[in-house]
């Protein structure tokens, strides 16, 4: 399948895997990418630059074919040493970023002269067009069913993506409740050029996470993910534990007086509790309506090609078959 997304970033199938703290590691990008998709490696989930250089180096054992590094950009107290992440990624060779969190603009001379391709993953058309102003090569457009942060508009992919196609001359790729070829040929049909999944590649056998994290993402339906810090401005969809549910009964009994302090405790530093150690009740963790779509745990390879074959039997048969 030939896309603007497949000719951008050199790939042969239009899927791109997210980027995802404690997820997006070697074994996993590199999976991806041999099974013809996008494999990306988490910048920040590396502690140091140094970390993402041998991270970055062995990925490179493992597939020959591209694949690109996240860098989130966090407003945070300390703030990550980010021209050393870049030069991470320019010195390994990595041609294709993906970007999310602020406006990366004040890095993107630096990863353009170094013929970096910039994918940045975006919540609305406003910041879509934004990305594309300052000088973003694709824009990854993540609808209001996605798992972490889907933004502050509460707008689904049914009209987002429709929206985003009337706006953009660049290419851009549907994320947010993305998993099958059903999920594919629907976000062509709505303008994207490709697909980005993130809770589906969490599923797979070669996710370097705990099996209990895909066990409960196979055992969760559609009616199983919360939203968390909505007060606070800084919504986030996590699958539902006690943890959970106790931040939001702090949320519902303080309101307006919530601070980041008062939910710090079931906020911060879960993830490798959770990813690594498969304790599910540690905290919130990232997890996409899509949950309810997950029914078994494949290969990236099976995944992928089956997404290819049930999108090609959907376009050239049923649809077709109807005209």
């Amino acid at each position: 399948m030939k896309t603007r997304i497949t000719e951008l970033f050199g790939i042969q199938y239009p899927i791109i895997q997210g980027g995802m703290h404690y997820v997006g590691f070697a074994e996993l990008a590199a999976a991806v990418s041999n099974a013809g998709g996008l494999g990306i490696i988490t910048g920040l989930t590396q502690k140091t630059p140094a970390d993402l250089t041998r991270e970055i180096a062995r990925c490179r054992k493992m597939t020959d074919k591209p694949f690109g590094v996240n860098l989130t950009f966090l407003p945070t107290v300390t703030t990550p040493d980010y021209p050393g992440y870049i030069s991470a990624i320019i010195d390994g060779g990595v041609r294709i970023v993906e970007t999310a969190g602020r406006n990366p603009e004040a890095h993107l001379p630096r990863l353009r002269n170094a013929g970096v391709k910039v994918i940045h993953k975006c919540t609305s058309v406003r910041h879509s067009l934004k990305a594309e102003a300052i000088g973003c090569d694709a824009v990854s457009v993540d609808g209001f069913e996605c798992g972490g942060h889907p933004g502050e508009d509460d707008i689904p992919n049914m009209i987002l993506l429709p929206r985003a196609a009337e706006e953009l001359k660049i290419p851009f790729v549907a994320s947010g409740g993305m998993a099958d070829g059903r999920s594919l040929v629907a976000a062509l049909a709505l303008g994207a050029d490709g697909m980005n999944m993130g809770t589906r590649f969490m599923a797979t056998k070669e996710a370097p996470i705990h099996e209990s994290v895909k066990r409960a993402i196979v055992a969760a339906s559609e009616l199983d993910t919360r939203l968390i810090m909505r007060p606070l401005r800084n919504t986030e969809r996590v699958l539902k534990n006690v943890a959970v549910e106790h931040l939001l009964e702090k949320e519902a009994s303080l309101g307006r007086k919530i601070r980041f302090e008062d939910i710090m405790e079931e906020v911060s530093g879960v993830y490798p509790k959770v990813m690594m150690d498969g304790e599910m009740e540690a905290g919130a963790w990232s997890c996409g309506m899509v949950a309810g779509l997950i029914h078994d745990i494949p290969t990236c390879k099976e995944l992928i090609d089956r997404i290819m074959a049930e999108a090609e039997t959907l376009i050239r048969k049923r649809l077709g078959s109807m005209l």
